[in-house]
């Protein structure tokens, strides 16, 4: 019997994943289904791929990773649109996104030896006669758990700084979006055709569930929050060690010296875009009384502009059809608790679109402000200053990211945000700073992919020491005297004890 497809909503269908696009219903994939021993088994071959990957060295890995780049940044335009059909996002988003995540393939392969590469270490002087050495050795086999908002930005950002440290990698797509996921590895196969180094595993849940406890020597993540608390229930019955990129509810803080045109401007870019299905998108704006009105009335006048449809609009369908009911929900419980809707509102939801919605005077314990909405929807606050808005945006369990615009206190008034990231008269920018780690504190998870501290957290520190002389307080060792050890009290009491 053949399933009624709901569009966007993924169905098995004699053993395949078949995905569809949330605008049209359009097939754009159809993958295997893997069970839970087709996982052991694509982990088990990619870890005799990781030791060929491993041996390669850092020179072999870089160049390969750079025909992989290259590979990516010459076929944009076909990965775009497939991103464009499977999700719904549009083309135009699709291109920045792939941008980005090929910036990062770049910066991880140039630049793994550097970060992670054997390295001598300053020895101190109770030990001097020891020198020290650290170097990161890769875990073995990475299991990356991806999302369907950002299907190549996403998984990417962990997978090319784990191949880079040289590990494998077995990636489970979003069921939303496996056949970009798996449109990802066949390019890889094509740059590294000779072992199966990355690798793809398909289906619901459950196969998420299966790599979590198929032997993998580390697991990346990139949900809801609810969904990361059972990923690591799940490592935690092998002590799989995971890094967590989970939920946000990021804040944006409007001080009275800010530039109001540019703080619009990038306002309804981080909360809009990818019809705000972004985990470091704005959701929440606090607005000082001064420039409250005015603030708004740009955003406004912005969003209103914004066309929304299936091609060449600005805003896209809501690639998951439940989240549809989420955002309706949010909006309305808004309004009923006295917000008013400056634009959409409540007849904003027309499955599959969403159009834009900017609400204000929003109470703080409203579904709109607390809980992660999901959709091109916009709570805009005011406050007497930039300390109340800080207080507000501090108060919700989440702390991924968050923006500031202003100028003589912006800088401070960033850094007490709770949050893993911060932009300074911009939205989103430390997502594309491939310089940077990019991860959350609280509910919005642990560990950091991006950057040097991306690099880190695929590799295992190994710390040696080499004995290059004889100890002159010689310690630890059975054949110390009391004259030794009174020494060693002396010597001690004379570095530190003054």
């Amino acid at each position: 019997m053949t399933a009624v497809h709901v569009p966007g909503t993924p169905v098995v269908e004699d053993g395949r994943l078949v995905s569809t696009s949330p605008a049209t219903g359009a097939e754009a994939g159809r993958l295997p289904v893997a069970t839970a021993a087709d996982v052991e088994r694509a982990v088990d071959r990619a870890r005799s791929a990781a030791a060929w990957w491993a041996g390669l060295g850092f020179t072999g890995r870089r160049e390969r990773l750079l025909h992989w780049r290259r590979l990516l940044a010459r076929r944009i335009e076909e990965l775009a649109e497939l991103v464009h059909v499977e999700g719904g996002k549009p083309v135009a988003d699709a291109v920045v996104e792939i941008v980005t995540a090929v910036e990062h393939v770049d910066w991880a392969a140039r630049n793994a030896r550097r970060v992670l590469g054997p390295r001598r270490v300053r020895s101190r002087l109770i030990l001097a006669e020891f020198s020290a050495h650290l170097e990161y050795q890769p875990h073995g086999v990475v299991g990356v758990i991806g999302p369907w908002n950002y299907p190549v930005f996403t998984p990417i950002g962990s997978a090319a700084y784990a191949l880079a440290a040289g590990n494998a990698v077995v990636l489970k797509p979003s069921e939303y979006t496996p056949a970009v996921g798996q449109w990802l590895v066949d390019t890889f196969a094509e740059a590294v055709p000779e072992q199966p180094v990355f690798t793809a595993v398909h289906g619901l849940g459950d196969v998420g569930a299966a790599l979590c406890r198929s032997g993998v020597d580390k697991l990346a993540f990139t949900g809801s929050t609810a969904t990361a608390k059972k990923v690591m229930a799940a490592c935690a019955e092998s002590l799989t060690p995971v890094l967590l990129e989970a939920g946000g509810k990021d804040a944006m803080i409007v001080d009275a010296d800010a530039d109001l045109d540019a703080a619009a401007d990038a306002c309804v870019w981080g909360a809009l875009t990818n019809a705000g299905q972004t985990c470091i998108g704005i959701e929440r704006v606090y607005a000082v009384e001064p420039v409250f009105d005015a603030f708004v009335g740009k955003v406004v006048e912005r969003a209103g502009r914004l066309t929304v449809g299936p091609d060449g609009a600005d805003i896209g369908p809501i690639t998951m059809p439940s989240q549809l009911d989420v955002i309706r929900r949010h909006i309305d419980d808004a309004l009923a608790r006295g917000g008013r809707a400056v634009l959409g509102g409540a007849d904003a939801v027309q499955p599959p679109y969403v159009r834009p919605t900017v609400l204000v005077d929003v109470p703080e314990d409203s579904l709109a402000v607390r809980e992660e909405t999901f959709g091109p929807t916009l709570t805009v606050n005011r406050v007497r200053d930039a300390d109340e808005a800080v207080a507000r945006a501090n108060a919700l369990p989440y702390g991924l990211g968050g923006s500031v615009f202003g100028r003589r206190r912006a800088v401070a008034t960033a850094r007490r945000l709770r949050s893993g990231m911060a932009s300074i008269n911009s939205t989103l920018t430390f997502a594309g700073m491939s310089t940077l780690p990019f991860g959350g504190v609280g509910d919005s998870g642990f560990g950091r992919i991006h950057g040097e501290d991306g690099l880190r957290e695929f590799g295992r520190a190994k710390a040696i020491t080499r004995r290059r002389a004889r100890s002159l307080l010689p310690s630890m060792t059975f054949e110390r005297t009391p004259a030794d050890v009174g020494r060693l009290v002396k010597a001690v009491k004379m570095m530190y004890g003054r």
